[in-house]
């Protein structure tokens, strides 16, 4: 069975992959010089009803499971282009949907389903407590009909570009819970109102253009309309939306990767030196190849986890695993695909610096390696906590 026939969703891919033709390596890269959000690339996806799969049709949406949604991903980040400047607006709206009341999806689930609003800012980590989310500091007190919020975030993308937010803090004291993980809430925050009303948003410049931030919370103004939930349980409403955001991210790596493989594969062919190819070298060859087994393997346990989570089951260990995973692979992938080019792999005009900076992240975000593994070790080989 060839790759096309065994992949999912052949029409879907088929559909994103002419989309990205339009979104050559020229449009990235210039954006990429002076770390320029992707509008336009965001605005067709959005128009074309990729960001809007998850949300059911009764809200404007697909309707369609996390499967589709790896599938549209996989495809953006295998045809060069970045999903990253977007891809939030598919696991975000998650904690809205499954844990908000009908009026607060029936206001907000088709205005982000048909691109009059975003939803792109997931607002969790904080400088203190990194991915020790029982820490964070962030507080929201309740007064009369409002929550009046305090506190700082870090690693907030796309706050600059986003009119909703998904904020998690705290509305009762860690020390006064029973539980660590009690006493949080989520809030839906709207950013056009927030934005110098007690919020100060700054950029932060990374190696890649990724569009993150850190926020400042001094006395902002939330009404307590816009809490998700109940009270006290935005720990456990988060959770749900990190599982889909791993699964998601984690098919990013696997387009990565791909896009490495192609790409080296076809230079390997037509690069000649020493009067032959360089792909008829075994010492060029098989890195390609071992970086393709890899990225098919952690591609099954992409689609494992994806199944899973549509099937309502608990899917975190294979979520973590297929993060993991895919994005070893595509770091592999990329590295091997820098040393088949030589010294063309630094070239901006390549592509290949530019997606070799951006899959790097997925070492290190939404959650570390190390976190994952601890998480293995503790969840599915019953070893003792070690923090």
């Amino acid at each position: 069975m060839s790759e096309a026939q065994s992949q999912s969703h052949p029409e879907i891919r088929e559909a994103v992959r002419r989309l990205c033709a339009a979104f050559p390596g020229e449009y990235w890269q210039r954006l990429d010089r002076d770390r320029i959000y992707p509008t336009e690339f965001v605005r067709t996806l959005t128009e074309a009803g990729f960001l809007s799969v998850l949300i059911p049709e009764d809200y404007g949406g697909s309707g369609l499971g996390l499967g589709a949604a790896t599938a549209v991903l996989e495809e953006i980040h295998r045809s060069g282009c970045n999903g990253g400047a977007c891809h939030a607006q598919m696991y975000t709206m998650g904690t809205l949907l499954k844990h908000g009341s009908e009026a607060q999806k029936r206001e907000y689930l088709p205005a982000i389903a048909r691109g009059a609003l975003r939803l792109q800012a997931f607002g969790v980590t904080e400088p203190t407590a990194g991915t020790d989310t029982t820490r964070i500091r962030t507080f929201a007190k309740r007064v009369g009909d409002k929550y009046i919020v305090n506190g700082q975030k870090i690693w907030i993308s796309r706050a600059e570009h986003s009119d909703l937010m998904v904020l998690l803090c705290r509305t009762t004291p860690r020390e006064d819970c029973a539980k660590p993980s009690d006493g949080m809430s989520v809030l839906l925050v709207d950013m056009r109102e927030a934005v110098d009303k007690g919020l100060t948003v700054r950029p932060v410049r990374t190696m890649l253009n990724h569009a993150t931030t850190e926020l400042f919370f001094d006395d902002l103004e939330v009404p307590a309309a816009n809490l998700i939930g109940e009270e006290g349980k935005g720990f456990r409403y988060i959770l749900s939306g990190m599982n889909a955001e791993r699964i998601l991210i984690a098919s990013e790596c696997i387009g990565d990767g791909r896009f490495f493989v192609d790409r080296a594969a076809a230079y390997a062919k037509d690069r000649s030196v020493f009067g032959r190819a360089i792909g008829e070298n075994q010492g060029v060859q098989f890195p390609i190849a071992r970086a393709w087994v890899q990225i098919a393997a952690a591609a099954g346990m992409v689609d494992k986890a994806a199944q899973m989570f549509d099937a309502g089951a608990d899917c975190g260990t294979e979520a973590n695993m297929a993060k993991m995973l895919a994005s070893e692979a595509s770091w592999y992938a990329a590295d091997m695909c820098v040393q088949t080019h030589g010294g063309f792999g630094f070239a901006e005009e390549y592509d290949i610096e530019r997606k070799f900076r951006e899959t790097r992240l997925y070492q290190v975000a939404p959650i570390s390696t190390n976190l994952i593994l601890s998480h293995v070790a503790t969840h599915a080989l019953g070893l003792p906590k070690s923090f």
